[in-house]
């Protein structure tokens, strides 16, 4: 679970290159800069306090760096330093929030629109340089699982990760929690949603009770901690007639040299049992790396395609044209050249990896399922059989790189990724059995563990693999869940989403030079 301090609750987004990563690792522990803060003393006021200046700063580097930055008002109508906040972050969060909302698509939405916090950005943040750290892999300060509720109303965990407080435990996905700190209060209302969100994100201790399938229940008391995420968090080839299909469960898209030997792991055992299918289970994976995206991708692509384009990034008009000298001294060290942000210059071809030939490739997907999640299936959905099933996913083509301000870092979308067809039609969310994106609606049956043949999604991917149609229950979903059904399918996403709690979506871009 990648955790940031405030965060939008449920979201973030974040794209920066090997090079910017680099970078940000360097300024990880910004101090503060009052020779250089960023802020332009041509255009903005020369006096004022140092948050007066941040403010500026802010605005200034979305001017020339946010993808829609065509729409963002003067300085003098926005007036950058009138934004006020519980504490000098929250301040600059409710700049950001104000920022997000001008910039509106053909039809009059919001690009940032965000549903569940209208007002409140769906992808820009600021945050106080925590994001860099933990994007390597390295979870610290959490109890690490996550709670979701079920089509029946139930909270159930979601995941686990090994070697975390909570594995250690003996926590698993698919145990209902009947207490937590002493409530049995967990039935979904926003105000237990609140309650919950408090007591797995802003505590350092818990108590909690969780019924297993059989029946029986423990009690656990958690202290959070420190330790390595393993995004792999499970793989199996299953024998489905006279297919084999190779499963793997990807939580999170962590740096290459921490999330690269898991999946080499996976494959491995994927290529020494002849798979030819496979099953690739993203329904909580809010994204992280391009560069492991990439990395999946010319795993699964056919060799065939080799060389071919993947996808493009596209900048702003501002940055195509050359006008990026703020985040050209404060991010790129002065090294980026002339054309560095253009198209032609940002595009991305297959490097087939392994040896595996995929003849289809089913992608599980809910609400959290966010940015290089969705940028690897909209990759791989023009060259080779690929479906999704689950719930519409998150909705995030755009991407970005840190920018440090002093001791913050600012996230705002720089850039829309767009995939060889020139697909980037996904700000709503993919929705499994559209014409775009084909497949099935399916409930995320959290009551039943992963890989479990029996769980809606993973059953429904099985039958399309075997049978080449889904079964006739995933046009309506399950029913075992519609005879307990308490939660609607899209209520079941939006609480989803709401638990999410400040967990990263986002993807970390790696092209440019």
């Amino acid at each position: 679970m990648l955790i940031f301090r405030k965060m939008k609750r449920y979201f973030y987004a974040s794209v920066l290159s090997l090079a910017v990563l680099m970078t940000a690792c360097k300024k990880e522990k910004n101090t503060p800069d009052t020779d250089d803060d960023g802020s332009d003393t041509t255009t903005t006021p020369t006096t004022g306090t140092a948050l007066d200046r941040i403010k500026d700063s802010v605005f200034l580097y979305a001017q020339e760096d946010y993808l829609w930055n065509d729409q963002l008002p003067t300085y003098s109508k926005f007036n950058p330093r009138s934004f006020k906040g519980s504490n000098d972050l929250a301040a600059l969060q409710n700049e950001v929030d104000a920022l997000s909302q001008y910039a509106k698509n053909s039809s009059g939405q919001v690009f940032e629109y965000n549903a569940s916090s209208p007002g409140t950005s769906k992808y820009s943040f600021i945050d106080d340089g925590s994001t860099s750290g933990e994007l390597g892999g390295q979870a610290s300060g959490d109890f690490g699982f996550e709670p979701r509720y079920g089509a029946d109303g139930g909270l159930y965990i979601k995941y686990v990760y090994p070697n975390s407080p909570a594995a250690a435990a003996g926590a698993k996905r698919g145990y209902k929690v009947t207490k937590l700190n002493g409530s049995t209060a967990l039935t979904p209302t926003n105000d237990n949603v609140e309650a919950i969100i408090n007591a797995f994100y802003n505590k350092t201790t818990m108590t909690i009770t969780l019924q297993k399938p059989d029946g029986s229940s423990i009690n656990a008391n958690l202290n959070t901690a420190s330790y390595t995420i393993n995004p792999v968090l499970t793989y199996k080839v299953f024998d489905a007639g006279s297919k084999k299909v190779g499963y793997m469960v990807f939580n999170s898209f962590t740096s290459p040299a921490n999330a690269t030997p898991k999946i080499d792991a996976a494959f491995t055992k994927f290529s020494e049992e002849g798979v030819t299918d496979l099953i690739i289970d993203l329904r909580y994976n809010g994204g992280g790396y391009v560069a492991t995206s990439d990395y999946i991708s010319n795993l699964i692509v056919p060799a065939a395609k080799s060389g071919s384009l993947m996808y493009t990034y596209y900048f702003n008009q501002s940055l195509q044209n050359n006008n990026f000298a703020l985040i050209n001294k404060k991010v790129f060290d002065g090294e980026l050249e002339a054309g560095a942000f253009k198209p032609e210059q940002n595009q991305v071809k297959f490097s087939k990896k392994g040896s595996l030939a995929i003849n289809k490739a089913v992608f599980i997907v809910t609400g959290s399922s966010a940015s290089a999640s969705e940028l690897t299936i909209n990759n791989l959905l023009p060259h080779l059989d690929v479906k999704i099933v689950g719930e519409t996913s998150y909705g995030k083509p755009v991407g970005f790189f840190a920018i440090p301000i002093n001791k913050y870092e600012l996230y705002i979308p720089e850039f829309e990724t767009r995939n060889s067809a020139g697909n980037a039609n996904y700000y709503t969310g993919m929705k499994p059995g559209s014409s775009l994106y084909p497949g099935a609606e399916i409930d995320d049956d959290v009551a039943k563990d992963f890989g479990d043949a029996t769980e809606g999604c993973t059953q429904a991917a099985l039958s399309y693999i075997t049978t080449g149609d889904f079964l006739s229950f995933s046009r309506t979903q399950s029913p075992r869940l519609n005879s307990t059904r308490v939660l609607t399918v899209q209520q079941v996403r939006d609480f989803g989403l709401k638990l999410d709690g400040p967990h990263f979506k986002g993807m970390i871009y790696n092209k440019v030079k």
